[in-house]
């Protein structure tokens, strides 16, 4: 059995890791409810956490993934169409193979998506470049910020090159060893890489409270979990 280690737990949040390809992660963070990470999340937790934590210490899966356009161009997106088919992305892989898009699937994952180019972002402009502040939202400031203390001057970018057909591959978030780089050139499948999850208890309350219907029910948990 794959092996979910919780290694951070707040109030509000609880983030785990699995090592295994995409796929197994996937799946072994979801049976125990579980999201795979954003950019933005994940980096407000090395903030949280700091320099020496897991979760900057290695680098992991995120949710978001790189889409690869011919005659077009790279593109982050918040739409991977991994998510959705990460049994097949992986098998892909497995098979020294990229998962090729549709042109439905490549439109869908545009619609939410930055262009990226092979440039290093340097950490000082992370609240003013477009692609940090799409991946990391209102924290590529701090987070900036964050890799300077670190000694971190520069974010690299890692990409595959265009092929003749659409293609996407999933976000790897570097560790800060790796200067935290953003790896869109990476395969799914190798058993040791990590896949990282997020569990907002505060969401999963509000969720179950609303369906639930009951607000005295709804401030006497929310009081609890703020404790």
């Amino acid at each position: 059995m794959t092996e979910v280690v919780v290694d951070i737990s707040s109030r509000r949040i609880v983030s785990a890791y699995v090592a295994a390809p995409f796929d197994k992660g996937k799946e072994a963070l979801a049976f125990l409810g579980y999201e795979i990470i954003s950019l933005a999340d994940n980096a407000k937790l090395r903030i949280q956490e700091g320099v020496k934590a897991n979760v900057s210490r290695k680098g992991n899966w995120v949710r978001e993934g790189v889409i690869y356009v011919p005659n077009k161009g790279i593109f982050l997106t918040k739409k991977s169409p991994i998510m959705a088919h990460a049994g097949k992305a992986t098998d892909c892989h497995r098979n020294r193979e990229d998962y090729f898009l549709t042109k439905e699937q490549v439109e869908e994952a545009l619609s939410d998506s930055v262009e990226l180019n092979a440039n290093p972002i340097p950490t000082d402009r992370f609240g003013d470049n477009g692609i940090t502040v799409y991946a990391f939202g209102d924290v590529a400031k701090k987070y900036g910020s964050f890799l300077r203390e670190a000694g971190i001057s520069k974010m690299p970018l890692w990409l595959a090159d265009i092929q003749d057909k659409s293609f996407v591959r999933q976000m790897w978030f570097g560790c800060l060893d790796f200067s935290s780089m953003l790896g869109g050139d990476w395969v799914l499948c190798y058993d040791d890489d990590w896949v990282r999850g997020l569990r907002d208890l505060q969401k999963i309350s509000e969720t179950y409270i609303k369906d639930l219907g009951f607000s005295k029910i709804k401030r006497s948990l929310l009081n609890k979990l703020k404790q």
